[in-house]
């Protein structure tokens, strides 16, 4: 007889999206900042991408591109603790 294993435990997930953040453990809040990273970190290795051949220029453009990229990652690993107390403001 074939003993069967469980691989995950149900989870209730009757009040909806809630319930889905915190099993991935992630809040409405810090879903949103990592989503604005990344798209801070896409924009950052799209101009990485478009240096022109001008040493000045490109230089330029791509320290703007990797402060851009630090922004994003700062952003990622600190930001649900950046913006606690704007979105869990006591009134």
């Amino acid at each position: 007889m074939r003993k069967l294993t469980t691989l995950a435990k149900p989870v209730d997930m009757s009040t909806g999206f809630k319930d889905f953040f915190d099993t991935i453990g992630l809040t409405g809040g810090g879903l949103v900042t990592k989503g604005i990273a990344a798209v801070i970190a896409v924009i950052a290795l799209r101009m990485l991408l478009q240096l022109s051949n001008d040493p000045k220029g490109a230089l330029k453009k791509g320290s703007m591109a990797v402060g851009t990229l630090f922004v994003a990652v700062v952003l990622a690993m600190y930001g649900d603790t950046l913006f606690s107390t704007v979105t869990e403001a006591k009134g």
